[in-house]
């Protein structure tokens, strides 16, 4: 697949006349980043939009004392530093290649002379960022409302329909939950062993399938205090964060 081609399995540029992204391709530079190198830090200047086209990256905040919050996982077609293209602020967090990573990168000056050229372009931006927002009000009310076997269910809901479905090809550990929920992973392992054991989902090879789920739907709009165990875990960060 060449890059014209591939620009347009991504979200933000899918609506995009093939003669435009052939144009978006030839401004992009591709850079290969090694399995946890960190690829962006929070507060560098923000100068370009990035794009996955191979391996997984995470969207982290680390506290003073080392803690990483995971804002977000991101695998082929997705991207990131859009909000940059915009507001020219420094970065909001850091960015780490989960595993060997193959980015491609868009300059600002370089994105803005196209939507310039193209205003679909910035209706396609604006959507995006209508639907991101969205999706961290949803996150937000989640942390705050829901205990942590119902912020687990939520997770692998929202993840699932992301990839349109049951069965999650993007490996999620317990950790890595845990970092996403503001959890122990101790306590992700057991609601993980007690959603199984209820057959809600099942585990192969770190591979998640949903198999109820209306039950795990049931979970994920459980209130907190309804279950013994409510509310974050104590120290832990609840990331509130409307952008990357």
């Amino acid at each position: 697949m060449d890059t014209s081609d591939f620009l347009a399995t991504v979200p933000l540029l899918s609506r995009i006349a093939p003669e435009e992204l052939r144009r978006f391709a030839e401004v992009t530079r591709e850079k290969q980043y090694p399995e946890g190198s960190v690829i962006l830090f929070e507060d560098d200047p923000g100068d370009s939009l990035f794009i996955v086209r191979a391996g997984r990256v995470k969207v982290v905040l680390v506290a003073e004392d080392g803690r990483e919050v995971i804002l977000g996982v991101l695998g082929v077609s997705e991207h990131f530093g859009e909000l940059s293209l915009i507001d020219d602020q420094p970065r909001s967090a850091h960015v780490i290649a989960m595993e060997d990573s193959t980015l491609l990168v868009l300059r600002r000056d370089d994105f803005r002379r196209r939507v310039e050229a193209t205003p679909a372009v910035a209706w396609a931006l604006l959507a995006e960022l209508s639907r991101r927002l969205r999706r961290a009000d949803g996150k937000i009310g989640g942390l705050v409302l829901l205990d942590v076997p119902g912020r687990i269910a939520q997770l692998l809901m929202d993840v699932g329909e992301e990839g349109g479905t049951d069965t999650i090809d993007k490996p999620l550990t317990h950790q890595v939950i845990a970092q996403m929920i503001g959890a122990s992973r101790e306590t992700v392992s057991r609601t993980m062993r007690e959603f199984q054991d209820a057959g809600l989902i099942s585990v192969h090879r770190r591979r998640i399938t949903i198999r109820d789920r209306a039950g795990l739907s049931a979970r994920a709009h459980a209130r907190t205090g309804s279950t013994p165990g409510g509310g974050p875990d104590p120290g832990f960060v609840i990331p509130i964060t409307r952008g990357s």
